[in-house]
């Protein structure tokens, strides 16, 4: 069993999927990126900064100590941090510059024990069809866009706007399992389990 900090009902699934026992735990950092912070460098200190503040909420709780397992992911074009849209328009905007283009998603994932921590980077390249105005207003109105990195999420009504991807698909929606897999394995976990 491990403790798992985060919201997101993606990143659970991704953990059942793989057998892997958790207990959801809630935490919340300033996700404000650094002046002049390179993507990958800010994605990595998101998913520590989420493992460190999950495991103050375990010490100040009084809960069993088990491992904690945080994530955060990002999406970058042309070296810029696209994260989840302020509104319609932002979404608008966010998708217009996605379309026809190559972008990077990148997962940042971070187990600790309150003695070590480990975290890795995940990187997948992500190509989106060329979009019109009309497919973009049509998908901003399903509502998904508004609560995810890169205004869309690729396993819902978002993958229709993807041509292709390489790299880890798991990792696009929030959790790299083959990554996530080694991180347990440093503390002993067993996947499958579940």
């Amino acid at each position: 069993m491990i403790y798992l900090a985060s919201q997101s009902p993606r990143r659970a699934e991704l953990l059942q999927q793989i057998g892997v026992p958790f207990q959801k735990l809630i935490c919340d950092i300033d996700e404000t990126p650094f002046q002049q912070e390179v993507p990958s460098d800010y994605v990595l200190r998101m998913a520590q900064e989420k493992a460190g503040a999950g495991w103050q909420k375990v010490l100040t709780s009084g809960s069993g100590k088990m491992p904690l397992l945080a994530a955060d992911t990002t999406v970058v074009c042309n070296d810029q941090i696209l994260g989840k849209p302020q509104d319609s328009e932002d979404a608008h905007r966010i998708l217009a510059m996605l379309s026809g283009n190559t972008h990077q998603v990148m997962t940042a994932v971070a187990l600790t024990d309150g003695d070590q921590l480990y975290s890795e980077l995940s990187v997948t390249d992500v190509v989106f069809n060329k979009l019109t105005d009309q497919l973009i207003e049509s998908y901003i109105v399903t509502g998904e866009p508004m609560d995810k990195a890169g205004a869309y999420g690729i396993q819902g009504y978002g993958s229709v706007l993807v041509a292709s991807i390489s790299g880890s698909y798991s990792a696009v929606v929030g959790l790299p399992l083959m990554e996530t897999s080694r991180l347990l394995a440093r503390f002993n976990i067993p996947i499958w389990e579940a």
